[in-house]
């Protein structure tokens, strides 16, 4: 099955503790309606998975629940979409400024 990247951005990383993460594919069990394997199921997987945010970040669950994201470059509302190993996922929150 395999695994694919997890790049966080700005807030995303700060709530994240991290600019990235490799999750493994299988365990992207479905999670609030969403089959096993989706978009929605990570952003399950990584919103529950995540150790308390550093001082002053806000919880992930929380920042993924207000970002874009981006599969292999290309933006992605669908959260019902199939993901991949080898995908990269990108995770973009609500930036601030012009």
């Amino acid at each position: 099955m395999g695994s694919m990247t997890v790049r966080f951005f700005a807030a995303a990383a700060a709530a994240a503790g991290t600019p990235e993460r490799v999750v493994p594919l299988a365990s992207l069990a479905a999670a609030d309606g969403y089959d096993a394997g989706t978009l929605g199921a990570l952003v399950a997987h990584l919103g529950a998975a995540q150790a308390p945010p550093a001082p002053g970040a806000p919880p992930l669950a929380r920042v993924l629940g207000r970002s874009s994201f981006l599969v292999n470059e290309v933006n992605v509302r669908d959260r019902t979409r199939p993901l991949a190993g080898g995908d990269t996922v990108d995770v973009l929150p609500p930036f601030a400024g012009g």
